[in-house]
């Protein structure tokens, strides 16, 4: 594609987009959110408050989300319970937060899961 002819394009999509900004310009919808949020802006500002602040005070289960920039599977969840199995027979002690620890998979095999879990001795966040 040469210059000119993408020039002239991008000239066409221009044009597009300031006729399409003029039809919003003149919506009454969009005057009404305009205002509304010059008028949260400055009620914010005069009451020394920040975005944060307002969702917070609107929504207090928004500071359980997730951070912004946070990533990995573990955004959004929370920390499992710490379980202490303590075998009665043996004596050996087994802290997990799941179950897919060694051990602990060879007690149920052997006792069952249910005698298993009547073994905890006690659970910690």
């Amino acid at each position: 594609m040469s210059l000119l002819s993408d020039y002239v394009k991008k000239e066409q999509l221009l044009k597009q987009l300031e006729e399409e900004l003029k039809r919003m310009e003149g919506d009454q919808r969009l005057k009404a959110e305009i205002e509304f949020k010059e008028k949260l802006e400055a009620l914010m500002a005069e009451y020394g408050k920040t975005t944060r602040d307002v969702i917070e005070l609107l929504n207090p289960k928004a500071d359980s989300a997730p951070a912004a920039g946070q990533t990995g599977s573990t955004v959004g969840r929370r920390k499992r319970k710490l379980k202490i199995y303590k075998n009665p027979k043996t004596g050996d002690v087994v802290e997990t937060r799941g179950g897919n620890h060694k051990t602990l998979k060879a007690w149920k095999d052997e006792h069952g899961s249910d005698t298993v879990e009547s073994w905890v001795v006690r659970t910690e966040d």
